[in-house]
């Protein structure tokens, strides 16, 4: 089964442009291979298990810190539907008009 996660990673502390701190995170995100969306807020994630997730949010996390922020804060949001297969895209053609 997919398990689908949002995140939202907050470099503190860094001013108010932070998108050079979470660009570090979405080259770790790229490298993976797994499926993601981008949003003006989050990103979306694909991948088997929960145990997948966390560890690729970990390494995203981590990259934020090894590229200089003291302080990070990430967000998680999991989606584990064991029912049926979902994708991400199968979520968002549910609900377009």
């Amino acid at each position: 089964m997919t398990v689908i996660a949002e995140v939202t990673t907050y470099p503190i502390g860094k001013g108010i442009s932070l998108s050079s701190y979470v660009k570090e995170a979405m080259k770790v995100l790229k490298a993976s291979g797994y499926p993601y969306q981008i949003g003006p807020m989050s990103t979306s994630i694909e991948a088997e298990t929960v145990e997948e997730l966390l560890e690729l949010i970990g390494k995203m996390h981590n990259a934020i810190g090894d590229a200089g922020c003291e302080r990070i804060s990430t967000a998680i949001r999991i989606d584990d539907r064991r029912d049926k297969q979902r994708t991400m895209k199968d979520k968002v053609e549910a609900v377009s008009v």
